[in-house]
């Protein structure tokens, strides 16, 4: 019924975050400085949201991970706040009649969880099903769609909300940064977005003139032996990144079989699909995306689009995709979609779509 995005205020170039990063950081020596510039440069990102102003970062650098986790949450109900009433605006519904909520964040701890904080700020019903996510990383934006799915394929009269928000930048470490610390800085940004969709037997309330897809199927897959390419891990000072150039090549290897496989099951093929919403975890990310599926360049457009001007807003990023491509008119009616949502596990989450 709905798809929308919420960014922080806060909008910066990609060398002006370059050179605050590079300012906050303690002990950073020179051969690391030549190494962000150059990560920061080849990210292909233009620009990206902060949730704070640049300047608030270093202020950030208590013992321990409890101020930052306190902005989290202040600023993700906030963020989330303002997402989620878009979408509900953009459906023509009112909070009240939303059936399930499921929200879906990685960059901070919240209990009670984000969802429950938004009862009473959105005028949500108290006995409205909660169903918060953590730990799917990047992939939890396409997997709270594929579970939200399921959701409607019981309960078809329903109206169900996915909601993820994701603030990066809180979690960026500004000491013994390693490599994987400059990249995840070189690519990470703040942002929200949400959907609200309805099953089978509501689907004549959505509002006249919308161009979103219906949800055929989806499919959950986890790859074996490649758990250490992607994810968290928890440190004194909070989230530190675990990251490796093997998440590349996992894609590469793996994500052609996975799609085959499942097309091949609704009797398709990687040519009938006109539109594709893949997750932009970087540039390596979604070139590889391209060479395993044989794409033309023109097939992750929006994809690229949503990393220049956004970074990887992890769990974010395919709803904003999304967003992006049912914008200006949509893809053809009848014709085919595939979202392709990627993260720690290394795991894939796949959604085949008809608009």
């Amino acid at each position: 019924m709905a798809v929308r995005s919420a960014f922080p205020a806060h909008r910066y170039p990609q060398d002006e975050l370059a050179r605050a990063y590079a300012g906050i950081v303690v002990g950073l020596r020179p051969s690391q400085r030549v190494l962000l510039e150059r990560l920061y440069a080849n990210a292909e990102i233009a620009t990206r949201h902060t949730v704070l102003p640049v300047e608030e970062y270093a202020g950030l650098d208590a013992p321990g991970a409890a101020l930052a986790n306190d902005r989290y949450i202040e600023e993700a109900t906030a963020l989330g706040e303002r997402a989620l009433r878009s979408a509900l605006a953009s459906a023509g519904l009112e909070p009240a009649a939303v059936d399930l909520l499921i929200v879906t964040s990685v960059t901070g701890v919240a209990v009670p969880s984000l969802d429950a904080r938004l009862i009473p700020r959105l005028g949500l019903r108290p006995d409205i099903k909660r169903l918060p996510v953590f730990g799917l990383g990047c992939v939890a934006g396409a997997a709270g769609l594929a579970r939200l799915h399921d959701y409607l394929l019981a309960w078809p009269g329903h109206v169900a909300a996915l909601l993820s928000v994701e603030l990066c930048t809180l979690t960026v470490p500004r000491t013994k940064v390693t490599t994987a610390d400059l990249v995840a800085s070189a690519l990470f940004g703040d942002g929200a977005a949400a959907v609200v969709a309805t099953g089978e037997q509501a689907a004549d309330t959505a509002p006249p003139g919308l161009r979103l897809p219906r949800l055929i199927a989806t499919r959950s897959e986890v790859y074996p032996d490649s758990t250490d390419a992607l994810g968290w891990r928890l440190g004194a000072d909070g989230f530190r990144i675990v990251l490796t150039a093997e998440l590349a090549d996992v894609v590469e290897r793996r994500l052609n079989g996975s799609v085959t496989a499942f097309l091949g099951e609704h009797g398709l093929t990687v040519d009938d699909i006109g539109s594709w919403i893949c997750h932009p975890g970087g540039p390596k990310v979604l070139d590889a995306a391209q060479r395993a599926l044989k794409l033309p360049d023109s097939a992750l457009a929006a994809s690229r689009r949503s990393l220049s001007e956004a970074g990887n807003m992890s769990s974010v990023s395919v709803l904003h995709i999304l967003e992006l491509t049912a914008g200006a008119g949509g893809p053809e009616p009848g014709s085919f979609g595939m979202m392709i949502g990627l993260g720690p596990g290394v795991s894939a989450e796949l959604l085949l779509l008809r608009w």
